[in-house]
């Protein structure tokens, strides 16, 4: 698993001429990243005012961050894994038709999986970046340039899932999916 590598191994992955892990898990890895940054800046003793109120903002905010985070390092492998299903998925046999009908279906079954894979990580880092605002509202300033980094990474991995959804859509034949898909994307995108 991905997840369970060094850093020095998990870079050489990416780095490999292997299509797996690529930008669909680079994402998801670049939001977890930062989600785990607002972790820590919301843990810290000191908070802007060092109130109860801030005490308890941050308090709620780790909750959610560390469930958030938690499901994205899961889908830094879940989009290799959802990838390599739709590597399998084409190579199916295509001879007869009943073949061919199968492979088709296969394909959509797995390009789906493969949509809402990244489509979670937008959704997730989403939700981090609402965090964001009551850590960077009530955590330490000393730590802003920390939150600042959260959010870039964050940014980056909605942006890169996004990217990995749009590419999955463009080959998925049912139309009111991909609307309902598109229609959703675009309102993650401009958070």
């Amino acid at each position: 698993m991905l997840i369970d590598k060094t850093v020095r191994d998990l870079l050489a992955a990416f780095a490999s001429s292997d299509p797996t892990p690529g930008g669909g898990s680079a994402a998801a890895l670049a939001a977890a990243v930062g989600t785990a940054l607002l972790l820590m800046v919301a843990s810290l003793s000191k908070t802007r005012s060092n109130s109860d109120e801030d005490r308890a903002a941050l308090a709620d905010a780790r909750a959610s961050l560390a469930a958030v985070r938690e499901r994205l390092a899961e889908s830094i492998d879940a989009d290799t894994a959802a990838y390599d299903r739709v590597v399998a998925a084409y190579k199916l046999a295509k001879t007869t038709d009943e073949e061919k009908a199968a492979r088709t279906a296969a394909i959509q079954a797995a390009l789906r999986a493969a949509t809402d894979v990244p489509l979670g990580v937008m959704r997730l880092s989403a939700k981090a970046l609402d965090a964001a605002k009551t850590v960077e509202a009530r955590g330490n300033p000393a730590a802003s340039s920390d939150v600042g980094v959260a959010i870039a990474l964050l940014r980056a991995g909605l942006e890169g899932a996004r990217l990995n959804v749009d590419v999955n859509l463009g080959s998925i034949r049912d139309d009111a999916y991909t609307r309902a898909i598109a229609d959703e994307v675009e309102r993650l995108a401009h958070r």
